[in-house]
């Protein structure tokens, strides 16, 4: 057997990319619906300090969800509501979300309570 220093195989490893697990078909099906969840709606979505239908924030948010995938940066819906989904990447701004007749709020907790309703939904 070779004789190889422990410090190399150490330093191997470290260097070695993590594997990440990609999204469950569950995870891939409760982000899709969130993505969709605007569009159609009434709902306007608020980011950077300008107002967009929920067609624009469908778009939006599902580019954001598409690098956060290439990037290996997203396993689960709670995952893509903290990293794409609550505030821009670019200003660090919080996203909102207002809907007729209800008070305007964040777009994290909008979302947070939209995936909890998808979860106790009877199928």
């Amino acid at each position: 057997m070779m004789n190889v220093p422990i410090w190399l195989i150490l330093a191997a490893l470290l260097a070695a990319p993590l594997a990440h697990a990609a999204p469950s078909a569950d995870a891939r099906r409760e982000i899709a619906q969130l993505i969709s969840s605007l569009d159609g709606s009434q709902c306007r979505f608020q980011r950077n300090g300008s107002w967009y239908d929920g067609s624009d924030a469908r778009a939006h948010l599902q580019r954001k969800y598409d690098y956060l995938l290439k990037k290996d940066m997203v396993d689960n819906a709670e995952q893509f509501i903290e990293r794409a989904a609550s505030q821009s990447s670019m200003s660090g701004k919080p996203y909102r979300i207002q809907c007729p007749g209800q008070p305007e709020q964040t777009a994290a907790a909008w979302f947070g309570a939209r995936l909890q309703a998808l979860r106790h939904r009877t199928p």
